[in-house]
């Protein structure tokens, strides 16, 4: 008599779902040029949390009264890898510190964008009507205005200093993040998850920053880093024509404006090396944020 054997039952395991940052990093992984642009973003956040540390000499030190005549405008040596200015301060030393102003100005900026472009997106998507209308030809009239000169307006009646320039870069530049929420926000309303919270007894604002929110970060965080690049032009641009940071700190765009000068004499140093760190600075945080824009688009989930 032969005895069945008992059948065994095969359970399949169900493979775990993924998170949109978690499929989206291993896009950014993927991607190289990205991946660069952020290992430079982040040399130059060292560079500005560790300056002190980095550097030997201070940004303002007049090495004249040290090394006497020699120090006065110095080619590249070991001694000043990136030479000296007129008043014998350290171009490299000087460099280094200014990509705290930079990365500070460019940090305070769009913090400040961010705050004012998305909550009056926010209020004209969610809201419509009356609101939608003042708040969208605010927006138009704005972008009506050249963004340079309407930054210089504002800050050429008040003495120029670090904290104006990155204030008034700040209230003008949120009109991309104000367009992004109103259409993110346009077609996140009509969601079942909307109606839901509403149903829950939840109020408009809760339901705005609670729940709308969270689902448009991800275009919020690529402009912000794309945007970084521009901010960081645009303060250099401001410095050069003397509305930014003012001598003797330590400015990318001071530097150049005192540089170019002296490039028909000879003494290029002064003014390149400072632009070669706007340039990397500004291709670090464009490729970063190019990368992010690809990898945090769920359409492109494989």
């Amino acid at each position: 008599m032969n005895v069945a054997e008992p059948k065994t039952t095969v359970i399949k395991e169900t493979p775990k779902g993924t998170s949109l940052y978690r499929d989206s990093w291993v896009r950014l992984k993927r991607n190289k040029l990205a991946l660069f642009g952020g290992f430079l973003v982040i040399i130059i956040i060292f560079l500005a949390i560790f300056a002190d540390v980095i550097t030997v000499y201070d940004p303002t030190e007049q090495l004249i009264w040290k090394e006497g005549a020699k120090a006065k405008l110095a080619s590249p040596s070991w001694e000043h890898p990136f030479g000296t200015d007129l008043f014998g301060r350290d171009i490299l030393t000087r460099v280094i510190y200014g990509t705290r102003i930079s990365l500070a100005i460019a940090l305070a900026s769009t913090i400040i964008s961010m705050i004012i472009g998305v909550f009056l997106g926010a209020c004209a998507g969610y809201f419509g009507g009356w609101v939608d209308s003042i708040i969208s030809w605010l927006v138009n009239v704005i972008y009506s205005f050249p963004f340079l000169l309407f930054i210089i307006a504002i800050v050429a009646y008040l003495p120029p200093s670090m904290w104006l320039t990155f204030i008034a870069i700040g209230c003008v530049n949120w009109m991309r993040y104000a367009r992004l929420i109103r259409g993110q926000f346009l077609s996140l309303r009509e969601k079942e998850f909307v109606e839901a919270a509403r149903a829950l007894g939840a109020n408009d604002f809760a339901i705005m920053f609670k729940h709308l929110l969270p689902n448009a970060l991800s275009p919020i965080i690529v402009n912000a880093t794309l945007g970084m690049g521009g901010i960081i032009m645009l303060e250099a641009s401001l410095t050069f024509l003397g509305f930014g940071t003012q001598p003797p700190t330590p400015s990318w765009g001071n530097m150049i404006s005192e540089g170019q000068r002296w490039l028909s004499s000879g003494q290029w140093w002064w003014a390149i090396f400072p632009g070669i760190a706007i340039s990397l600075t500004v291709l670090g945080f464009n490729l970063l944020g190019d990368g992010l824009r690809d990898a945090l688009d769920p359409r492109l989930k494989d």
